[in-house]
């Protein structure tokens, strides 16, 4: 990364097809940090691949060994001076978890490492979700003033509201793989990365050998319920956009950003 380098710019989307399987693959050079340009590219590439006739499953993964994804970028954050602008960051979320929700394929997760915050909320909302024993996970958005109210809704949906709130108010902790399994955050957790990937290819190859037309019935059927999340979620970015302008906020996402 060049010194002086826009780290909101900085980072990839990345699309691969194999016999029916997208992957679609994010980078960013922040621990897989998630600015808007990620955000909205990730969205539209989800809705684009889902919409592909010849694409039968969606595999949502990022780039790296040990973190999958550290959520917000602060950098962005710390430069948000009005309420408008921060619904329309924290919008770009609800655009990716409201692009798995609409979209007619299957979305599979490949979660590496850790996951914190908005990366959390990407492991919740895709359909079908597997991790190696280092993705621990961590809500820490009250720690710097927000919470987890964008995420929420898919959080809850797949761990429980009890889970949930024990993340989102404890959010300094940890919480291991092990613990996301227990909760439902995670179907299957392997002990190395490696056999994450033997799993994951094996499980893709049974899967696109199914009837498209019962997987997509299927995608309805998990999704029932959730029809009003397109209001729901720009509701709760507009909170998050308020909040993010706070005193409190402002100080301690600078603080994170000079440790």
């Amino acid at each position: 990364m060049a010194e002086g380098q826009d780290l909101t710019q900085a980072g990839h989307v990345h699309v691969t097809h194999n016999d029916g399987v997208s992957t679609i693959e994010f980078q960013h050079p922040s621990h897989n940090s998630l600015p808007s340009k990620l955000l909205s590219q990730l969205a539209s590439t989800i809705s684009a691949e889902g919409s592909k006739a010849e694409v039968i499953l969606i595999v949502l993964r990022s780039a790296g060994d040990r973190t999958f994804c550290a959520g917000a970028s602060f950098d962005e954050l710390v430069a948000i001076e009005t309420a408008a602008q921060g619904k329309t960051f924290f919008s770009g979320f609800s655009g990716v978890i409201n692009a798995i929700r609409t979209c007619d394929k299957l979305v599979i997760g490949r979660v590496q490492g850790k996951a914190v915050g908005g990366g959390v909320g990407l492991a919740a909302a895709v359909d079908y979700c597997m991790a190696s024993k280092y993705a621990s996970i961590k809500l820490s958005e009250l720690a710097v003033g927000i919470g987890p109210f964008v995420i929420g809704p898919a959080v809850q949906r797949k761990m429980g509201l009890s889970a949930f709130s024990q993340m989102a108010i404890n959010a300094t902790e940890w919480y291991t793989a092990e613990w996301g399994k227990s909760k439902g955050l995670f179907h299957e957790v392997f002990q190395s990365t490696e056999q994450l990937d033997d799993y994951l290819k094996h499980f893709t190859d049974t899967l696109k050998g199914m009837n498209p037309e019962a997987l997509a019935g299927l995608k309805k059927v998990f999704w029932e319920g959730t029809e009003n999340w397109d209001a729901l979620l720009e509701e709760r970015a507009e909170k998050s956009g308020e909040l993010v302008l706070s005193e409190f906020s402002k100080k301690t996402i600078k603080s994170f950003l000079k440790a």
